[in-house]
Parts: structure tokens; sequence; C-alpha cells
């Protein structure tokens, strides 16, 4: 009996079975696909390392479905701005784009998303192996979830507008060489972490932890990575700021202290050169997002592969650890929409997912990170699936108006500490008015 081959032609996949009867689960798929065959796609992205792995799976997509992928690549800070032009127009440019996870309340309140349970529910449409309980479930609260309670929590009342792909959490990495070298400890709690910090820059000789530090988003992701661990929240129940109470600050005057200790340069690093002082050698601990995993092993970017280990992110009062990162969308106003979810499905498959993570991206699927054959090559999977078990959806607040409370107000604060302008108090206390006059403006406070 021959084996199932497959067959492709003008980009089109066909499978034929021992007597050249196609079989019926990739007939099935190759039905899904045939109304489509021909159409482009234009689809906008960030440049990050999850979404230049992706980029090498786009001509595999295109050859087994005929349908061809436009891509919009812009750097991260031009992102949204290039998505709400686009996506308030009647019909844009985009049928999919990637969005930040804090995003994704402002979108749906302006009517900038379609929800995604119509795609699944179209049978002509949806994969029936696609197994959606499979995705990591955090992320898909975090990611996609909108409505729920406090508006992007799940519960009652939420819908799903995106899935998860370039999600991520935190986790602490560590050069397990300096570590031996010196005979110290890394740290499980935050009391070590403290303790440890003046010590391991001493004796190693190099920062002792990088971390963001750049005003506006990245200094507030680093500071919200201390402040939910040590029982502290952006508001209390009733949406009053409570960001300058006692943990508040707390976690503030920790993140100076690595900025303190750690490699120069910190209250200007963002995402990118946070990582690259890391590759590069210059600080012997990283606290910060899971992407780290494909890049220590990059051999064009990284000077410390095989050097590095993994602990869960340490404890506070309690775990808590990041949960954030990028997602997958169709604009309301898409062109192609059902072809873009076609798309989207392809590559957030389990298939799929194995295969941008083997190029260096990460997982959105549990079923990748148990799976021995990607183990192997990335035993921190470990880690990273006990890790996900302290991701917290409610890590910081993702409402429509936090993108302003994030760069205007708080990062311009957390800044001014880091940059020792002001103390940690002063300048958390010095937000609240302005913090507060945006919840009054946004309907949660009374004037």
């Amino acid at each position: 009996m021959k084996r199932r081959a497959l067959i492709q032609s003008m980009g089109t996949a066909t499978a034929l079975g021992i007597s050249g009867v196609m079989l019926p689960s990739l007939a099935r798929a190759q039905d899904r696909y045939a109304k489509y065959r021909g159409q482009t796609l234009v689809i906008n992205i960030p440049a990050h390392p999850h979404y230049d792995a992706m980029l090498k799976l786009l001509p595999e997509f295109t050859r087994e479905t005929g349908i061809k992928v436009e891509v919009d690549k812009l750097a991260m800070a031009r992102l949204k701005d290039k998505q709400l032009l686009e996506m308030s127009k009647p019909q844009g440019d985009y049928d999919m784009i990637s969005y930040v996870v804090m995003w994704k309340s402002e979108y749906v309140k302006k009517n900038l998303l379609r929800p995604l349970e119509p795609f699944f529910k179209n049978t002509t449409l949806a994969d029936p192996q696609y197994d959606r309980a499979d995705l990591v479930p955090r992320y898909v609260e975090n990611i996609g979830l909108v409505g729920g309670p406090k508006g992007y929590l799940p519960g009652p009342g939420a819908q799903l507008y995106g899935l998860p792909y370039g999600a991520e959490t935190s986790i602490l990495a560590y050069r397990r060489d300096i570590f031996e070298k010196t005979g110290l400890k890394p740290p499980a709690t935050y009391a070590e972490l403290e303790q440890l910090l003046p010590v391991l820059k001493e004796k190693a000789g190099m920062g002792a932890m990088t971390s963001r530090g750049q005003a506006g988003h990245q200094c507030v992701h680093a500071w919200l990575l201390h402040l939910n661990p040590l029982g502290g929240h952006i508001f209390d129940d009733h949406w009053k700021p409570r960001f300058n109470d006692a943990v508040g600050v707390k976690a503030l005057n920790l993140l100076k202290l690595i900025s303190d200790t750690g490699p120069v340069g910190i209250p200007g690093y963002g995402q990118g050169e946070m990582i690259t002082s890391f590759l590069q050698g210059q600080s012997a601990m990283y606290l910060d997002s899971s992407l780290i995993f494909g890049q220590v092993n990059d051999a064009s970017k990284s000077r410390i592969s095989g050097k590095v280990s993994y602990l869960l992110h340490p404890k506070g009062v309690r775990y808590s650890s990041q949960s954030g990162g990028l997602g997958l969308a169709i604009p309301r106003n898409a062109r192609n929409a059902d072809a873009a979810f076609l798309l989207m499905q392809w590559l957030t498959s389990k298939a799929q997912d194995k295969a941008v993570c083997r190029l260096g991206g990460v997982p959105s699927r549990m079923s990748t990170m148990m799976d021995r054959d990607m183990v192997r090559m990335y035993p921190e999977y470990i880690m990273l699936a006990e890790q996900i078990r302290y991701s917290d959806p409610d890590w910081r607040p993702i409402i429509a108006e936090w993108d302003e409370i994030n760069i205007q107000a708080l990062g311009v604060a957390i800044s001014e500490a880091l940059t020792g302008k002001k103390g940690a108090a002063e300048a958390l206390n010095g937000m609240v008015p302005k913090v507060t006059d945006i919840m009054v403006r946004g309907g949660y406070l009374k004037a």
C-alpha cells in the first residue's frame, strides 16, 4: 500500500490515499481553503522575535492553502497608532493584526474588533481538530477576553476577541556559571532577592540583575513585576488609586535598587536593551518575559548559551507572575475576515505552535510545553508550565484608560524615581490626582 502523499501544486495541497481517493480529513481541510484560494491577506505585526519566527512559516501557509500573505511590520512603538488609523476607516488595509494585551479593552470599546466565536461556530471555517482547550488558559483569558468582571477578566459577559500568539509570563533566568563561581544561591523569595543584589554585584563584578527602566510603559512593566508578588495593585475594589500605598512604594524602591546594582543604563532600557544586556553577559540575572528562552539559545545574539538556568518568579507574599504579551485579532473592517481567521487558526494550531517555537518563538499551547521533543530542545518548558499556574490575568487593569495611565502618569512617576529626581513615595503620590481625574472622566469614580 502506498503511503499518503502530499502533492503541492500552485500553492494548493492535495492529499491522495491508496487508490487516488482524497483522504476525508485532508479533503475537508482543502475544502475549507478552496473558496479563498487566490486571496491576499494583509497583516500588521510588530518587530518582535516571536513574529520574526512566524514570518518563516508563512510560505508554507500559502503552499497549503493558496492564500497569499502581505506583511506590514512596524516597530512596536508605531503599532498602535497605525492600527487605530486603519481600523477607524470604513474599510481598512488590515485583515489581521497583532496587538499588545493592554490595548484589547480599548479596541473593543471602540468597536474595532470582530468577536471570534462566530468563526469557531462556522463549520465551513473551523477545524474540528483545532482543540481550543489546549491553548494555555491563562493566556486566552488575558489576551483574548473582554467584557467579563472588571471588563477584562474571565467570567459572565466575557467574549473572545483574540488568540494568544507571542503571549508570555515572567520567569527568573540566572547565570549558572556566575552563581557557581561566587558560591551564591539564586533567590526563591523577594527577601532573598533584595539581600542578594548588592552582594552579587560586588562578587560577580557585573550587574546583578537587568531590568527595563525607560520612561513610559517600559518602566511601569518593570515595577508591576514586583508590585504584584508583594501584594500590591493599581486600584482597590472600587477603582480608587492605591498604587502609592506602602506596597507600591516598596516595589518602586526595590526597582531602584535593581537599577542601581544592575548594568549601567537601566533607566534608559526598553525590552530590547534589557534582553541584550543579559545575552551579552552584562548581568547575572534576568526577571522578565519568558520570551528570553529562544533568545538565550540564538547564537547570533547570545554569548551565554549553555550557561543559563531558570527558576520560578520569586515569591513575595504570594506567587504571582506577569500575564501579557501579544495576540492576534481580526479588525471589524477587514476585507477578508474569513481568510484571516483561517490564517489565525493555522498559526495557532498544534503543529504550527511547535514549528514557531523551533524557530525561536514562544509556546501558546500546553501540548507544546509537554511534548517530549520540544522539552529536549527547551528543557525550560518544564519550569514554564509550572510558572503559568501563577500567571495573574489581573496583573494590571486592562481597561480602555490604561494606556493613558500607563504612559502619561505612572510611566512618568516611576521614571522620576529611577533617575533620582524624586523619591519613590513622592513620585507615586504626585500622580494620584492625575490618575483620579482619568478614572472620573472614564466613569469609574464620581467627581
